[in-house]
């Protein structure tokens, strides 16, 4: 896991970028768009991205799929364009807002007929879900343009709730303040669900970062994960559903009722504005800092947009940033300049001095470090059934650039941490494989899959499972016979198949089969799409190690059931490939 910097606590370090360099990066990309188009300068001085107090034939028409919870500010935005007779180009600018869920729109956007895409810009809460998209290939284009706004994610609660924690005077951790509802069996904590919601998954890997740090932070983290997970909701709006209906009321001790939420500030700033004078939600704002919902706009498939259309959304975008936009932002609870906190927003949103909600964390969460809690987040949720197959070839010894240590050596050490992320409801085994361990058969069951949780011999399967992966050494003279493996483990896989899990094979190769005897290629990926079973899906994922690996093999390989192939040069990568593995498999099943 990677890890994240404690606030300066002599100043303000921020998420999300300054709105100040957002600003500059609009004023970039409008120009770099401008710079195709042709006639950069002369369009700048001449003003035709300027206001017009006419419009010229026919209205540019914009079509732009928000978060629900900036819908609203971005419709104000468009009424404004419409009211003042904003232009581009000298022509009027229709724009049409409609809000709809971030996860609807990503799943659209990686649905292999694009249906549901028919807009323009998307402006969804966070980044993360734009990353998602250009990182798969199969996905719809999109081209990040700048941002619009933030918000600082932090932990709502009903006033009662939030006495008993010491609101406003005391500060926690997000470790200590998750921690402390989770063991309160009277505080009920809910959170969005981190697959569909941002809220969730940036507080998810500011968790599962925090407890990275500690002594067994991957167990930790899973618990925790686990324990979330039995209150979360699909969206932000249905999990401020769960909050008491009367917050002061005797409802509060309903168990079926959350009395915290894992919240964005401009979520509690429009909550506690629609109450209207009644009982508010309080925020507290981690002191290791808030990551922030940072809103960027987007384009989509840029490449079917005409030259007016890009400007237009170009012009749209730059009008956020000026005085107005910046208004109409604020107006719906936004931030728009983190070197300016707008504490009148923070005070509605049940912020209060000493809660530091001016800091931030230094850096805004990796791809990596979100992947990462993604993965740990669906094998937690969903239970996993893993068979683990690692090569023990005799190239398994040779050493790894840079280090003392064996590919073997390298391999345990990152499989052992991968075990650290899985709770004791999953299911993993291990088998490991050259030519002929086991008379003539080229692997060898060393652990069967089995529940962690449960007794074996002295200790659990767990423990059984990290002496086993310590055990693992490279066979002298050992050849890779990775073909009749693999179909031996997928076969094994299919039939043992465990209901309501996720089920899938892992296999770890540093070369090509080389088994003379064995199946061939086109006869291995025949048996396994003849085994694939829709119903029972048990995608394989198989992993590359080394530069002697055929990744197009692996990745042949494991297609054929659904999987994905991967290759790293460095086998400390495989703990972080194989929950990204998970993530993908889970998304397209």
């Amino acid at each position: 896991m990677g890890r994240h910097s404690l606030p300066d606590r002599h100043g303000r370090r921020t998420a999300a970028p300054r709105p100040r360099a957002r600003r500059r990066k609009v004023a970039i990309a409008a120009v770099l768009v401008l710079s195709v188009a042709g006639g950069t300068v002369a369009a700048i001085e001449g003003g035709l991205l300027s206001f017009r107090p006419t419009c010229q034939d026919s209205a540019v028409r914009l079509r732009v799929a928000a978060a629900p919870d900036i819908s609203p500010a971005l419709k104000s935005a468009a009424d404004y364009v419409h009211a003042k007779d904003v232009t581009s180009d000298g022509r009027c600018m229709d724009i049409e807002v409609t809000a709809q869920e971030t996860y609807e729109i990503v799943d659209a956007l990686r649905s292999k007929d694009k249906s549901g895409t028919d807009f323009d810009i998307w402006v969804p809460d966070s980044s993360v879900w734009v990353d998602q998209i250009t990182a798969d290939t199969k996905a719809a284009s999109v081209t990040q343009s700048g941002f619009v706004a933030s918000s600082p994610v932090g932990i709502a609660m009903i006033p009662s709730a939030a006495k008993t924690l010491g609101w406003p005077e005391k500060t926690y951790t997000w470790t200590e303040l998750t921690g402390a509802a989770l063991q309160d069996d009277s505080l009920k904590l809910g959170a969005g669900d981190p697959a569909r919601s941002a809220t969730g998954l940036l507080a998810l890997t500011r968790l599962t970062s925090a407890a990275g740090q500690t002594k067994d932070g991957g167990t930790q983290a899973a618990v925790l994960a686990q324990a979330l997970s039995q209150r979360t909701a699909e969206s932000d709006s249905q999990l401020l559903e769960t909050l008491p209906r009367d917050l002061s009321g005797t409802e509060q001790g309903n168990p079926k009722r959350n009395q915290a939420l894992i919240l964005s500030e401009q979520a509690a700033f429009a909550y506690n504005t629609e109450a209207d004078g009644g009982d508010d939600l309080q925020l507290f704002y981690p002191e290791d800092g808030s990551p922030h919902l940072d809103y960027p706009f987007t384009l989509v498939d840029e490449t079917r947009l005409t030259t007016d259309e890009t400007r237009a959304a170009l012009r749209f975008m730059t009008l956020l940033g000026e005085p107005e936009g910046r208004q109409i932002l604020e107006k719906h609870g936004f931030r728009t300049d983190d070197d300016e906190t707008p504490d009148a927003l923070v005070t509605r949103a049940g912020g209060r001095a000493p809660q530091p909600y001016a800091e931030t964390a230094a850096q805004p969460a990796s791809a990596r470090e979100v992947q990462e809690a993604l993965g740990m987040w669906t094998i937690t949720v969903q239970s996993a059934r893993l068979t683990t197959v690692v090569d023990a070839s005799a190239s398994m010894a040779n050493p790894v650039p840079g280090t003392d240590r064996s590919r073997m050596d390298v391999t345990k050490a990152s499989l052992l941490q991968a075990l650290a992320t899985f709770s004791p409801e999953d299911e993993i085994g291990l088998w490991e494989f050259s030519t002929k361990l086991d008379g003539e058969r080229d692997y060898r069951v060393l652990v069967p899959t089995e529940r962690l949780g449960d007794r074996a011999g002295d200790g659990t399967q767990r423990d059984r499972l990290a002496a086993a992966f310590n055990d693992l050494e490279p066979v002298a003279d050992g050849s890779t016979g990775l073909y009749d493996t693999t179909l031996a483990a997928y076969k094994e896989a299919i039939a043992s198949y465990g209901n309501g899990k996720f089920n899938a094979l892992v296999i770890l190769t540093d070369g090509v089969n080389e088994d003379p005897g064995s199946v061939s290629r086109s006869e291995l990926i025949a048996e396994l799409q003849r085994f694939t079973d829709p119903e029972h899906p048990v995608p394989l994922i198989a992993i590359a190690v080394g530069p002697d690996a055929d990744k197009d093999e692996v990745d042949q390989i494991a297609k054929a059931t659904g999987g994905s192939g991967h290759q790293v040069t460095d086998p400390s990568e495989i703990h972080s490939v194989i929950l990204k593995a998970i993530v993908l498999a889970g998304s397209r099943s």
